[in-house]
């Protein structure tokens, strides 16, 4: 079963099995923006619901960043959902600079996957708890 045909073609992982130090290539649909990005997971936190990874190649850093890094954070919403905090950093080659309009397309990228994921997780029948 796909998840996101539509955002993702396909994810490979290069390295690692799933925990920090893994290195996943990750291939984008049309449409996203990018082709593809190679993704590093630097801590995964399971207690605090976290995990840091950074995209270390990939048309996205547009020779212009070395990398880029987020800080990713789930908590639990009010209405049953899941919050997500993320704090990018964009880290620049040398004297490099990059634009809001290009921090953006990374930023709406990033969304459109987001979304492709919760929607195929909203379809999936979970079952009904009850507690005595």
């Amino acid at each position: 079963m796909e998840v996101a045909p539509h955002a993702i073609k396909s994810v490979e992982v290069l390295e690692g099995d799933g925990g920090p130090g893994t290195i996943k290539k990750i291939n984008f649909a049309d449409g996203i923006g990018f082709n593809y990005v190679k993704n590093k997971i630097h801590k995964l936190d399971k207690e605090s619901r976290s995990y840091s990874d950074c995209v270390i190649e990939g048309d996205a850093l547009n020779n212009k960043l070395e990398k880029i890094s987020d800080e990713n954070k789930f908590d639990p919403a009010p209405n049953g959902g899941t919050i997500i905090k993320i704090t990018t950093k964009f880290h620049t080659v040398g004297d490099s600079e990059i634009t809001e309009e290009e921090m953006k397309k990374v930023i709406e990228s990033r969304a459109q996957v987001y979304k492709a994921v919760e929607e195929f997780s909203s379809q999936i029948p979970m079952p009904k708890t009850t507690y005595s």
